[in-house]
This record gives structure tokens, sequence and C-alpha cells, in this order.
């Protein structure tokens, strides 16, 4: 079984950009993000968008990877196995003919992303944010960017094979 889709590890990556198009937005939180970051108007327009993105799809590619092994079970019997399946015991392909669908929806994607978003991106984020003097509001409207955005993420890497 291949648990890295291409299409899908492209369609998450592309999602972190569409999510945070939306959630930056001035009408949902990017007025209060700015405020709460101390940028400006002048500061956001100044800065080199062609790096900002691109180092962004960049970033949410790095992340689409890695996130097959945080929300599809099988990966866990296919690590055991050392990646090689045709080098596995006839119990692997006897696992994997019995369970190779089980907990592959979008739905189970999605509470594995947002479990990645809360228990991995939140302490990250507000750990940093602590270090720089940024208020609870930065640190929840950042990490609640990336709570959707992993669960979203985590969906379509779980749901699409």
């Amino acid at each position: 079984m291949d648990f890295l889709n291409p299409i899908a590890i492209l369609v998450a990556a592309i999602s972190a950009l569409v999510v945070g198009f939306i959630w930056y937005n001035p009408k949902v939180f990017g007025t209060a993000w700015m405020q709460a970051a101390g940028m400006t108007d002048e500061q956001i327009k100044g800065g080199n968008m062609i790096k900002i993105f691109g180092l962004a799809l960049l970033f949410a590619f790095m992340l689409a990877i890695t996130l097959p092994s945080l929300v599809i079970h099988q990966m866990g019997a296919f690590s055991l196995i050392g990646g090689d399946a045709s080098l596995a015991l006839p119990s692997y392909d006897a696992f994997m003919n019995d369970y190779s669908d089980a907990f592959r929806t979008f739905k189970h994607g999605v509470f594995h992303g947002v479990m990645a978003g809360i228990f991995i991106a939140l302490p990250i984020l507000g750990t940093n944010a602590l270090f720089e003097r940024k208020s609870a509001k930065y640190i929840f409207i950042n990490s609640g960017y990336w709570i959707v955005t992993l669960g979203i993420m985590g969906g379509i890497i779980c749901g699409w094979r």
C-alpha cells in the first residue's frame, strides 16, 4: 500500500495557503493579528511576497510529507518492516489485507491533524510567543490557524488514497 499520495500531499500543502488567505484576511483575523503582532500596513506591503509565499509553500509541503506518519495508522506497521514491503513477513500482508482501510477517512485525518495542532503547534508557537513577549491573542490567532490548517491537511492526506 502506498501511503504517500503525491497529489494529496500537494493539495494538502496548497490548502495551508488557502486557509491562510482566509484566516489572515482583515475581515477574519487579519486586523487582530496585525495588532497583536505589532505589524503595520506598510510593513506587510513591504515584504518580498514571492519569497514569503514560496517559503510558506515549501514549509507546508514539508509538513504534508510528514503528516502521514501522524494521521495514517498503517504507517506504524509499515515502519516496523523497515519501509520495504517486499522484505516483510507474510503476517504483514495478512495485517494489511485486514486493516489497510481502517480509519482511512477525511474525518479521522482531521481529528489527528487537530490533535497535532493542539499538542505540537500550540506549545511551540506559544513558547516562542511567550519569550517574544507576545499576547495570548497573538498565540491563539496563530495557533488557531495551525490547528485548523493541520486538521484540513490531515483530512486530505488520510482520506485521499
